[in-house]
């Protein structure tokens, strides 16, 4: 198991653009957001505003769907991850950093980051064997 999210976090750590789906009982959304992706605390850090829909979603209904893929046309190369999460607002001074270091610029902008805290994965590696999966679940599923 240790090792399945190891390959897995191994291709995350590759992308920085992950497709974030909210939802409330009345209304659907999706996003791109760039994110870093912290392993200690199995969590994404991403930036975005409260103005934004996906944003009044989550603080309605805090649970989240999404994906990174490789984008590519050859069958044998696809490879993608799947992750369900909560979201909150992130306080952590320490943990910030960690979203700063990677996109430096945004420090200026003063954003409003978020802590996607992942509870399962699913990665398709068709470099492994065609329709290849690898799952992963914590604790809180």
């Amino acid at each position: 198991m240790k090792d399945d999210l190891e390959k897995i976090t191994a291709f995350i750590d590759k992308h920085h653009v992950l497709s974030l789906a909210t939802h409330t009982q009345e209304d659907l959304s999706v996003c791109s957001l760039f994110y870093v992706y912290v392993k200690s605390i199995n969590s994404f850090i991403v930036a975005s505003s409260d103005e934004t829909l996906h944003i009044k979603h989550i603080k309605q209904n805090n649970c989240v769907a999404g994906n990174i893929l490789l984008e590519t046309k050859t069958v044998s190369q696809i490879q993608g991850v799947q992750f369900r999460a909560s979201i909150s607002h992130l306080e952590n001074t320490f943990t910030k950093e960690f979203y700063f270091q990677a996109f430096p610029d945004a420090r200026e902008m003063n954003p409003k980051l978020w802590q996607i805290k992942v509870n399962y994965f699913k990665m398709t590696d068709n470099a492994l064997g065609f329709g290849n999966k690898i799952i992963w679940q914590g604790s809180s599923l």
